[in-house]
């Protein structure tokens, strides 16, 4: 399946929802890659290179705390472990899950920045392991359904995290 992408660049607003979401000012956010049902910003796009030089292979970046809360409830859970067994046995599920490297890399890559050291580089532990279940989420909620078959399962995990205080209720004051 092809991805959804409609990420557009950031206004004053969302910097300052990221800013707050994440405790500190935002490194160069490129554009939003998907907003939380709740309408605010719960994934970032990131340069693969950063303003001070440094290289940041992570693109697609989770700021949500209740979205990043509940993904690190999902990892302590031992779900990593069951899908790398998963990974390792199936087949077809380690070649839906290289197209997923290859898709995350493509998207960064549209940026037309060349970063040799990110270069084959994608995030998450792609295309080999599952290790970071923030960066397969992250992937699948920018990314759309169908482009990354274990951020998916990962996601399908989730509970309603924008349901009990929605990031919108806690900056409703800067909308006004």
């Amino acid at each position: 399946m092809s991805s959804n992408r409609e990420s557009r660049e950031p206004d004053n607003h969302d910097i300052q929802v990221i800013k707050r979401q994440l405790g500190r000012t935002p490194r160069d956010v490129h554009a939003i890659a998907h907003r939380c049902p709740c309408g605010e910003v719960d994934v970032v796009e990131t340069p693969p290179r950063l303003s001070d030089g440094t290289p940041f292979p992570t693109f697609f970046y989770a700021t949500c705390p209740r979205l990043t809360g509940a993904i690190s409830t999902l990892e302590s859970s031992g779900l990593m472990s069951e899908m790398n067994e998963r990974l390792a046995s199936d087949i077809s599920l380690q070649g839906e899950y290289y197209s997923a490297h290859i898709d995350y890399m493509a998207a960064r890559e549209a940026l037309g920045m060349a970063v040799p050291e990110v270069q084959g580089i994608s995030a998450g532990g792609m295309p080999e392991r599952v290790k970071c279940l923030h960066s397969l989420i992250a992937h699948s909620l920018a990314a759309g359904e169908g482009v990354n078959t274990l951020g998916d399962q990962a996601l399908a995990k989730l509970p309603v995290w924008w349901n009990e205080q929605p990031c919108s209720q806690l900056f409703l004051s800067e909308r006004e």
